[in-house]
């Protein structure tokens, strides 16, 4: 049927079938393509009989599919139409595109990495890498005999094409480095050692932990080692560590990175560079914790 003004674009609208009257009955049942229909109330149809709107509750009643008029129909009255509106706060089926991530309620970040799980709140999709970073020592560094920090002269690898993975990266503070979110994270650390002049050497490579912010707890995760025997003129190792890190609080949990020599003779160097990786440092976050 027409409408006046614009027609309802929303909704559980139904149109029911036709209706034949008999003569001497009022009661008559609404089907939709031969299936019973129920509305939700009367107030919820427009009835036309005999090309009148009829008022809801005087005129007819509803119960179930049954429609009741308020007097027996007789021969010659015509149904019209019976147009059932739909139920209260049946919204209808949404156009495509028209629903923003502003109309949601659910908890978490919203945005094109997340994912809308089943108990309404937002997540990151998993089965993929999201956060990756890696760090370098950009000059040599002496080597101690006792475990000594690197604290100083770091930086994000930048020779291109060189990068970081999503969101700020970690970041540090005299070697003490911040995970930029929670999760589970792997760590990996690589020094490479110079030795001349030696007799038999070894090597130690530290990653150290924290989960009150090296405030009382600093815990040696990680002691990877080297040993070589005298080699005229020196020659170059490689010490490579890991570790999985449960990074439930990024204000508390942190790593550093440490080193030891231990000779009988000689001395060894820490190699570094700005434009290349020789020791350096890997943080790979795997999952949420």
């Amino acid at each position: 049927m027409a409408y006046i003004g614009q027609s309802p674009s929303i909704g559980n609208f139904q149109v029911c079938d036709a209706i034949s009257t008999v003569n001497g009955q009022a009661a008559y049942t609404m089907q939709v393509s031969s299936v019973n229909v129920v509305p939700e109330t009367a107030n919820h149809m427009i009835v036309s009989l005999n090309g009148i709107i009829q008022a809801p509750g005087s005129s007819y009643t509803v119960a179930g599919s049954t429609i009741t008029f308020a007097s027996n129909l007789v021969t010659g009255d015509v149904i019209n139409f019976i147009h059932i509106l739909g139920s209260v706060l049946d919204l209808g089926v949404p156009s495509d595109s028209t629903v923003s991530l502003a109309k949601l309620t659910a908890t978490g970040t919203k945005n094109s990495t997340t994912f809308l799980r089943g108990d309404n709140t937002f997540a990151e999709a998993g089965g993929g890498i999201t956060e990756a970073d890696q760090w370098r020592l950009t000059t040599n560094a002496s080597s101690s005999t006792s475990d000594t920090i690197i604290t100083a002269n770091l930086e994000r690898v930048d020779t291109a094409p060189q990068g970081y993975l999503a969101g700020s990266g970690m970041s540090q503070s005299s070697g003490v480095f911040t995970f930029p979110s929670t999760g589970i994270w792997l760590v990996q650390s690589t020094l490479q050692f110079s030795m001349t002049n030696q007799l038999n050497r070894f090597l130690q490579s530290f990653i150290h932990a924290t989960n009150d912010n090296f405030s009382s707890v600093d815990n040696k995760v990680v002691e990877a080692s080297s040993n070589t025997a005298a080699v005229a003129g020196g020659n170059y190792i490689d010490v490579h560590g890991s570790t999985l890190i449960d990074c439930t609080n990024t204000s508390n949990v942190k790593v550093k990175f440490g080193f030891i020599q231990e000779s009988t003779g000689g001395s060894a160097v820490i190699y570094g560079s700005s434009t290349s990786n020789r020791t350096y440092f890997t943080f790979i976050r795997l999952g949420d914790t």
